[in-house]
């Protein structure tokens, strides 16, 4: 797409922005906020690589416009994710400079022993693991290479494989709180522990799991059957022992498990722990490091990704702050749903943002929409699943769905090309199934019927 088509396409964005804002008298506060935010999610997706100097700008426009101030800027700004997110970086790029997760993927796959089918379940159920108990940009990074290690020995395109992983990277970043930045994020919104996410997550990622699996084994059948392995062996098979690495895995991962009765034995606020014990095991990697601590701060923690956030969040607490996102609110409302049908409608929305957008953006855009739901009345307890799953399952329909698909295709096609009616012929019959699963799942399991 040519330059100079796509500043075409921003600015007519943008003036329909206007226009919309004025015919639907929003006060001249909503207008401005909401023109920013749209033009600037516009100029985000038109020019991506661009997209923090167009944070950075739209936040500026916030404050010379009067419609967002330093002590709501701070509010809005999200440091408590930001800060969660800094320490889970540096305990995963620890571990991953060491060989860590290469090491278990290469153990995991030794387990097919070259029959192609048991290879394909493998390195599903490998990519739903590492998502779930990592995260999904550092589980693509490693998955990705074993697929195209394996569609190389195999001699067949990884193209497939590919997807099928992105997909299975996907629905296990939903299983738990650290397998995706929107976890987070609404774990912290909505006072969600660990075990709320083993509770109500994990179950419903592992049925939508199950039923990819189904699903792509039957329109790959032919493919799968061409894939072989042969072992694989990694430098840290053979190198120092794994001791300490497990020892600060297994205490990160157990002190996010057990971080709400931590709280509740110690008095504390919700979510205080979840930010404790990914400080505690990123100071205690530093320690260990000594000499090479600011490097692994410095190289492993993605500040461009958190500045981008922080802009982000700001934006969106803007829209809640001016009242936008009441409105919004009381227009769901207003289509005379309740219960299910309010639920639903919310999800395939949710999920259809998702698809064109970022999920980081849509959901951060939704979460001050779920708050106003519950200002008038409605029990949101099955909307934060809702925005999750959606956020999450539906990022499979689209190659610009999550973090994880734009990583991914960003590896392979520098050798192969992969086509838009290629993914999505398959990723809108695993996307919408599994969204469609959980949403009545949820509604089933929360009592919505109505």
């Amino acid at each position: 797409m040519k330059e100079s088509f796509k500043a075409v396409m921003f600015g007519v964005i943008t003036l329909l922005t206007i226009i919309s804002c004025i015919l639907l008298n929003l006060s001249r506060e909503q207008v401005v906020a909401v023109t920013i935010f749209a033009s600037k999610t516009a100029a985000t997706l038109l020019f991506w690589r661009f997209r923090l100097a167009i944070g950075f700008v739209g936040l500026a426009l916030l404050f010379l416009f009067g419609v967002l101030d330093v002590a709501h800027f701070i509010e809005f700004a999200g440091l408590d994710v930001i800060i969660f997110l800094i320490g889970m970086m540096i305990v995963i790029g620890h571990l991953e400079e060491r060989g860590f997760f290469e090491y278990v993927l290469a153990k995991i796959i030794n387990l097919a022993r070259g029959n192609p089918v048991k290879t394909f379940y493998l390195l599903m159920i490998s990519s739903f693991i590492m998502a779930a108990l990592v995260d999904e940009v550092t589980s693509i990074l490693f998955v990705t290479a074993l697929v195209l290690r394996v569609a190389s020995y195999s001699g067949v395109s990884p193209v497939p494989l590919v997807i099928m992983t992105v997909f299975a990277t996907n629905i296990g970043s939903s299983a738990t709180v650290v397998g995706n930045p929107i976890g987070v994020l609404i774990a912290l919104r909505a006072d969600l522990t660990f075990t709320d996410f083993l509770q109500w997550a994990t179950p419903m990622s592992l049925l939508a799991l199950v039923l990819t699996i189904i699903l792509c084994k039957g329109y790959y059948k032919n493919y799968i059957k061409e894939l072989k392995v042969e072992a694989v062996t990694s430098d840290s098979e053979v190198n120092r022992g794994r001791v300490l690495d497990w020892l600060i895995f297994g205490g990160t991962l157990g002190g996010l498990i057990l971080h709400g009765p931590i709280e509740s034995l110690l008095g504390l606020e919700k979510g205080v722990m979840l930010i404790g014990v990914a400080l505690i095991s990123a100071g205690t990697v530093l320690l260990i490091s000594r000499k090479r601590a600011r490097e692994i701060v410095e190289r492993n923690v993605d500040w461009w990704t958190l500045a981008f956030f922080i802009t982000l969040f700001a934006s969106v607490g803007t829209l809640k702050y001016v009242g936008v996102t009441k409105l919004i609110a009381e227009g769901f409302i207003g289509m005379g749903l309740q219960g299910t049908g309010l639920y639903l409608t919310f999800g395939y929305i949710s999920g259809f943002l998702t698809a064109l957008l970022d999920n980081i953006l849509a959901v951060a855009t939704l979460i001050p929409v779920v708050y106003e739901l519950g200002g008038v009345g409605v029990n949101i307890f099955p909307y934060w699943w809702a925005l999750l799953f959606s956020g999450t399952f539906m990022g499979n329909l689209t190659p610009i769905g999550s973090t994880a698909n734009i990583i991914a295709l960003g590896i392979v096609e520098r050798k192969h090309r992969v086509s838009f009616k290629e993914w999505i012929k398959i990723g809108a019959a695993v996307s919408f199934s599994t969204l469609t699963l959980a949403l009545i799942i949820m509604t089933l399991r929360t009592g919505m019927l109505s």
